[in-house]
């Protein structure tokens, strides 16, 4: 049986008067899990940077994206999505067991918010199996050991870490995170990553002073980064094609997409 953590501390941890990441970007994309303040900060950088909604919806078109990708043609039937979000109608798990009813699906993540709505992401078929973690991005091995209890660490699971590694300030650290939470997976165990980035290339000049407002008025800081050190993360894995990319132009659904500054990839462990 599969360990699924439904907290109760997450009320308790829960602070209305800061906007937090998780319900800011649930505004943006249009659902009504946030409060005044994630409303208030989130149109502010909107007006400072208003490409911020298209964003938030093309990373969400992304994950739908690579999931059917993974469980159609790679034939994938573990995921271990680490910085979940808020539940919307298109989780990893709803897509992946549409396809393959069988797919396990573990979700990780530390938000108090996110902590609240944890029955709606266990949600799942009964062919399948769904599990929650409350843990941290920093503590890899826990996850790992956590996971073991709903998937089979022996066997290729496809790690999730959308909009996540932007979280952790420090390069080297956000690198050495990857490598440990990919290290011990087999060969055939696929990352899918999104990172926000400051390109001009891909118009992310303009998110320097959005994401300066976001670290003095909001939480957790965020930080942007360019090609070269997002690339960095994907050390020692295959890309697929058409490799690191605006994550709106990763295997679009419809052509053209615009370019959005905030860069996705999926890659193989050999």
């Amino acid at each position: 049986m599969s360990e699924s953590h439904t907290p109760t501390s997450g009320a308790a941890r829960l602070n209305t008067g800061v906007a937090h990441n998780a319900r800011v970007w649930d505004y943006w994309i249009g659902g009504g899990d946030h409060y005044a303040v994630d409303q208030q900060v989130g149109e502010h950088i909107a007006a400072m940077f208003p490409v911020i909604r298209e964003v938030a919806r093309a990373d969400r078109g992304f994950l739908a994206r690579a999931v059917r990708f993974l469980t159609e043609e790679r034939g994938m039937r573990q995921f271990l999505d680490i910085g979940t979000g808020l539940p919307t109608a298109e989780n990893t798990h709803a897509i992946a067991q549409r396809i393959a009813p069988e797919s396990r699906i573990v979700y990780v993540d530390n938000d108090p918010v996110v902590l609240m709505h944890a029955r709606t992401l266990l949600t799942g078929t009964p062919e399948g199996a769904t599990a929650y973690l409350d843990a941290d991005v920093h503590d890899p091995e826990s996850i790992l050991e956590r996971a073991a209890y709903t998937l089979d660490l022996g066997r290729p699971v496809a790690v999730m870490m959308l909009g996540i590694l932007n979280f952790v300030l420090d390069t080297d650290q956000a690198r050495d995170i990857v490598r440990r939470v990919m290290a011990p997976l087999p060969s055939g165990s696929f990352l899918v990553l999104t990172h926000p980035t400051f390109d001009i290339d891909l118009g992310g000049d303009g998110q320097i002073p959005a994401m300066q407002f976001w670290n003095e008025n909001a939480t957790p800081p965020i930080t942007a980064r360019g090609r070269a050190d997002i690339a960095s993360f994907l050390d020692g894995l295959d890309l697929i094609e058409p490799g690191l990319v605006s994550c709106s132009q990763w295997r679009p659904d419809t052509e053209p997409p615009a370019a959005v500054p905030q860069f996705g990839a999926v890659a193989v462990k050999p």
